[in-house]
């Protein structure tokens, strides 16, 4: 769109003018962190909020749900303390269909500081949908593949694992514990890459830093995931960086062929039945592009594939971990085959195909 193409040039320029000299986020220098997330080990906490209220919220005409008091306590090695919290629910499906709806936390810096939340301003919560083994292993899917993202590039979530235990503040009964996992706010992570996330709709492959671009569509090929539109910013977001480039970011795996949930449907739209089925829905980028962006995914295999073995990657339910990277053997297979790869991902790209 010219009107978008506009828009964006008159925000690098203005990005440029204001940064200056600022460190321009790149693969390998935009690795700073909160402290929350430099560390994997699970954390085991309790959320105590009225859960029937939250259960029962709905955006408002904002958009967006009211925020519910809550109390956030642990006890361990990281130390013990009972923090004040806001929550709110989010999102569409979730929010829903699960027994305990998707939230987002709003700590206070004053509540937050000298326990291990400093640093988070308003992470999301993933949490369990139904309470039984089946869908909590369904988190710890979403959670590996946040990992994966990561190992992949800084330009993405940072994510951690909760053990969760909910308490109901109107009964004071613990309604369960579950696995969970707390996931980067956006403002945090716009910061730590040195840029700002933009909300203008409408992205093309023009538009977008090719590499950020096809390194997004083949991972998201590889998991399986076809939930997203970087265009339409649908569990996608435009990131800008100090030096004019614009980056994409997803986000929401649990639609994945890798997590492969009971509730999980593919768009009818789509050429595919089961979300097991992979469909490349990244934007077309310059042929010499793939070659490096399957390079960096076959650099980072061993990585990849180490986080299924790990203590994370041992929580799961038995047989998830082979499961899964059967599954990613496939895609491996894909991209080391020339001709795979270009009529699998190559000549399948949305947009103007590139040409041979």
């Amino acid at each position: 769109m010219r009107g978008l193409a506009v828009a964006l040039a008159m925000l690098a320029s203005g990005l440029s003018g204001a940064r200056g000299q600022a460190a321009v986020a790149t693969v390998s220098d935009s690795v700073k962190t909160v402290k929350f997330f430099r560390s994997e080990s699970p954390i085991a906490v309790t959320l105590t909020t009225n859960i029937k209220r939250l259960r029962g919220d709905r955006p408002t005409k904002g958009g967006n749900s009211p925020w519910r008091w809550a109390t956030l306590a642990y006890s361990g090695d990281e130390g013990t303390a009972t923090v004040p919290v806001r929550v709110r629910t989010r999102g569409i499906w979730r929010r829903q269909n699960c027994e305990f709806p998707p939230v987002r936390f709003n700590f206070s810096n004053s509540a937050a500081r000298k326990t291990i939340f400093h640093g988070l301003d308003k992470p999301k919560l993933v949490s369990y949908c139904r309470d039984d083994d089946t869908y909590e292993d369904y988190v710890l899917r979403e959670l590996q593949l946040y990992r994966i993202y990561h190992l992949l590039t800084p330009a993405s979530h940072a994510v951690r694992l909760l053990r969760v235990t909910y308490v109901d503040s109107a009964t004071g009964k613990k309604q369960t514990t579950r696995y969970a996992f707390v996931e980067e706010d956006p403002g945090a992570m716009a910061e730590r890459l040195h840029g700002r996330l933009l909300k203008l709709t409408g992205a093309k492959s023009d538009d977008l830093d090719p590499l950020h671009d096809a390194t997004v569509g083949v991972f998201q090929y590889m998991i399986g995931n076809t939930d997203f539109a970087l265009g339409a910013l649908h569990n996608a977001e435009l990131f800008a960086t100090a030096n004019g480039e614009y980056w994409p970011i997803v986000y929401d795996f649990d639609f994945a062929g890798a997590v492969n949930a009971r509730y999980a449907t593919v768009d009818p739209q789509l050429s595919i039945r089961h979300v097991r089925d992979r469909q490349y829905r990244g934007l077309c980028v310059p042929l010499d592009v793939y070659p490096k962006v399957y390079d960096l995914f076959r650099s980072k295999k061993d990585a990849i594939y180490a986080l299924y073995r790990d203590s994370i990657g041992k929580l799961m339910r038995p047989g998830t971990a082979d499961e899964t990277l059967g599954y990613f053997d496939e895609f491996y297979k894909t991209i080391n085959d020339p001709k795979s790869a270009r009529d699998e991902i190559e000549d399948s790209c949305l947009g103007t195909k590139p040409k041979r």
